[in-house]
């Protein structure tokens, strides 16, 4: 097969891999550090481009006539505003700065919670993009009033590459301003909340070319100015789910586990409805243009703060040594809802993710934990009770039964949180891809490029080329 590059951006780094769905390469790996500007954090996306560009160049150094296309894939939420001469106006916020804090509450005084989910179908979250385009536009409408475009955080990045402006499905359906029934922008949420319907331009399917390299880039990098550049599945938890090793006739769901946990099942169609809204499920854009019926965890950035925090105060542990540690701790006798959102926003020395739980414990009465093994194993039992009680109201609200679970992503490694995710679910664990949003972004681009039939031959590939680890629900 030809190869293709897969530009795959997470909270904590990124990647430049290579390959093709069989076989890929990690062949530049770099760090992503939110940068804090007084009390706002912004996502530093001019390192991350020149860190992107530093990839490629390493890329097209080993492979200098076999790379045939370029894709993009980032975390969900995150935009950027462009002016007329389509130069950035201001910086990229991060989801997780303050800015939102109390405006989903204005937001509904002017369109409510209930006309928001059912116009869109996404779930409540106060880091939403409809939340936070609203507070940019409170917070700064100098600025915003110069906007003359709104593009997506993966499309930014193929903007640069490529000069093309235009959002790709799978992103788009995240920002809770996409009618995922008319298929379109919700324009009911844009006119309510008073944004510019300039902002929001076309929007086009996951595996669309946009074109190739610009000539300076092209030059830049050590590229033939001929390689395309593919609007893949951008949103990385659309390209994990490409990549899902799970037969085509399954009762079947899955968890994107890194960051965050994202746990649903594909359908063809949007469900919204009295149940959906109640368990608060999100209909998200899927690589095949149907939908990813899915809920939002915190997941494993709860442990990924802890161990930030223990970095600067005790020692630098590395994740495999947490989770051994956890396993030789044995049960943890306390439990924290992980969905808390006192969890969702970076800690502090003053007000770190342990004193957190450890206030969280003392407000349900249970045994405040007393050690890094100790904390982790509770946070892991915590998160796998929340999947399992997750599952169940999955199956209420889809009325099928789930009976396979495939675990995928950076999360998939955690042997833990699978033995103790398949004895509360009660059903089979498989694990892996481990690098399940570049793989599935290398098959959006594959099948882009006529090489590979449909998503369905790619997983059949995939199931034969990667280690996939079953987990048996032994309780």
């Amino acid at each position: 097969m030809a190869k293709h590059i897969a530009i795959d951006l997470g909270a904590e780094s990124g990647r430049v891999i290579v390959g093709d769905i069989r076989q890929i390469e990690v062949v530049y790996r770099f760090g992503n550090h939110p940068v804090r500007i007084g009390d706002s954090i912004f996502w530093d996306v001019l390192q991350i481009f020149t860190d992107i560009k530093r990839g490629l160049t390493e890329a097209f150094r080993r492979y200098p006539a076999q790379v045939r296309s370029i894709g993009v894939d980032t975390w969900g939420l995150d935009y950027a505003l462009l002016d007329r001469q389509g130069d950035l106006i201001g910086g990229v916020y991060h989801y997780r700065d303050p800015r939102t804090d109390g405006v989903p509450e204005e937001v509904f005084s002017l369109v409510s919670k209930r006309e928001i989910y059912e116009e869109t179908g996404i779930q409540y979250m106060p880091i939403n993009t409809i939340h936070q385009l609203y507070a940019h536009k409170k917070n700064k409408p100098e600025l915003v009033n110069q906007a003359c475009c709104l593009l997506t955080l993966p499309n930014l990045l193929h903007y640069w590459l490529t000069g093309v402006i235009l959002n790709e499905y799978s992103h788009v359906t995240t920002s809770q301003l996409y009618d995922p029934r008319k298929r379109d922008w919700s324009w009911k949420c844009i006119d309510a909340l008073g944004f510019n319907r300039h902002w929001f331009g076309e929007i086009v399917a996951s595996g669309t070319r946009l074109g190739t390299l610009l000539p300076h880039i092209a030059e830049e990098v050590g590229a033939d100015p001929d390689v395309a550049v593919v609007a893949t599945a951008s949103h990385d938890t659309a390209s994990a789910v490409a990549a899902m090793p799970a037969p085509t006739v399954s009762n079947h769901a899955y968890i994107s586990s890194g960051t965050w946990s994202l746990l649903g099942i594909e359908t063809p169609e949007p469900i919204i409805n009295d149940k959906s809204y109640a368990y608060n499920f999100t209909n998200e854009g899927a690589a095949d243009g149907g939908i990813r019926f899915l809920k939002n965890i915190i997941g494993l950035w709860i442990v990924q703060e802890c161990k930030r925090y223990w970095d600067r105060v005790d020692r630098e542990y590395s994740y495999g040594e947490l989770t051994d540690l956890a396993r030789q701790f044995g049960p943890a006798e306390f439990s924290i809802d992980a969905n808390d959102p006192r969890f969702l926003k970076p800690g502090l020395i003053e007000d770190s993710m342990p004193d957190r739980i450890l206030k969280a414990c003392r407000e349900r009465g249970c045994k405040q934990p007393e050690s890094p093994a100790e904390i982790v194993r509770g946070v892991l039992q915590s998160l796998a009770t929340l999947y399992a009680k997750s599952i169940e109201e999955l199956e209420d609200v889809a009325a099928r039964p789930v009976q396979e679970l495939y675990i995928i992503g950076g999360g998939s490694q955690n042997s833990l949180l699978c033995e103790l995710t398949a004895a509360a679910a009660g059903i089979p664990v498989f694990a892996g891809p481990v690098e399940a949003a570049a793989v599935g972004n290398i098959l959006i681009q594959a099948i882009s490029m006529g090489e590979i039939e449909s998503i369905e031959k790619g997983r059949e590939v995939i199931r034969e080329s990667y280690p996939i680890e079953e987990f048996a629900p032994d309780p």
